[in-house]
């Protein structure tokens, strides 16, 4: 795609309507924050003007970023976080939609990402693939993800609304990775049931060193399979993190599956469940955590 402040330039022009008299707020981690001043730098580059703010790493995906850094937000019009963890599902976040400021989220962001794989996307056709696998969700009364040899998992969606991660960001209070191309969905709380079948990444883990079998009933995680199951549920903890918060699709035809989250989640041909939090696009729980699971080559049933 070109240099790094090539695809910073060409980010900014087709992928969001917004004028050079914005204010920019770039929100990075110790982890990323070499990445997170150069995305600064070639912001100010174009004349954009830009505020860096450097924050200690969060501990996990859906921890709330500290009081300063989320204040901070609410003073500008457009948010980047560029962090080794996901503010997308905090509260930091939503308040800051609520306030009329775009967010955009990049947790786990790295510049071979900037400057391959899902970032060199025509957006223009991820955008149409992902509001139509969206209006799918919308109208679904429940989808079931068949995986593996066997194994089944119910996850009833009824009332629920679909939520479609396009990439692109044409008004005020957007929101959304880069990045992007998924339509994703809260499920109705405490009614999936059924296994899955993990065998592609763990947000926090990354790829897998074989599969991971996980048993949800009444929407709550009970049991996840080998090593890297029992590192899924101590990262989980014991209560509200292990319920079922959401099932996304993957709509980037040029997304990779390389053990980043960010990256494999957008991915064609894969579903994913994630677990934790999911107050902030539809859904009711709240536990500061949200961690997506990537599977490949599943075959999913949509029932409207």
């Amino acid at each position: 795609m070109g240099t790094f402040q090539e695809v910073v330039s060409t980010l900014m022009k087709n992928n969001f309507s917004v004028e050079k008299d914005i204010s920019i707020f770039v929100l990075t981690d110790h982890s990323t924050e070499d990445l997170g001043k150069k995305f600064a730098d070639a912001l100010k580059n174009d004349k954009w003007n830009v505020t860096l703010h450097i924050m200690e790493d969060r501990r996990k995906s859906g921890e709330e970023p500290p009081d300063d850094a989320a204040n901070a937000m609410l003073s500008y019009d457009l948010v980047f976080c560029l962090t080794k963890h996901s503010l997308t599902h905090t509260v930091a976040r939503r308040k800051a939609n609520e306030s009329g400021i775009s967010v955009i989220t990049m947790p786990g962001i790295t510049e071979d990402m900037f400057l391959h794989g899902a970032m060199s996307a025509d957006y223009s056709i991820v955008e149409k693939e992902t509001l139509e696998m969206t209006e799918k969700l919308d109208t679904a009364r429940s989808v079931t993800i068949y995986t593996g040899v066997n194994f089944k998992l119910d996850i009833p969606v009824d009332g629920r609304s679909g939520v479609p991660s396009t990439g692109v960001f044409r008004k005020k209070a957007d929101s959304g990775n880069l990045p992007s191309g998924e339509a994703f969905i809260a499920p109705v709380e405490g009614k999936a049931e059924g296994k899955i079948e993990i065998n592609g990444s763990i947000a926090g883990i990354g790829l897998l060193s074989s599969p991971v079998v996980l048993t949800v009933k009444e929407g709550k995680l009970v049991a996840a399979t080998g090593k890297e199951g029992a590192l899924l549920l101590s990262l989980l903890g014991e209560g509200d993190g292990r319920m079922l918060a959401e099932l996304g699709i993957g709509t980037n035809y040029a997304a990779r599956i390389t053990g980043n989250i960010l990256e494999d989640e957008k991915a064609y041909d894969t579903i994913h469940v994630a677990f934790g939090s999911n107050h902030t696009f539809g859904g009711t729980i709240k536990a500061d955590v949200h961690i997506d699971c990537v599977t490949k080559g599943p075959r999913v049933e949509i029932l409207t």
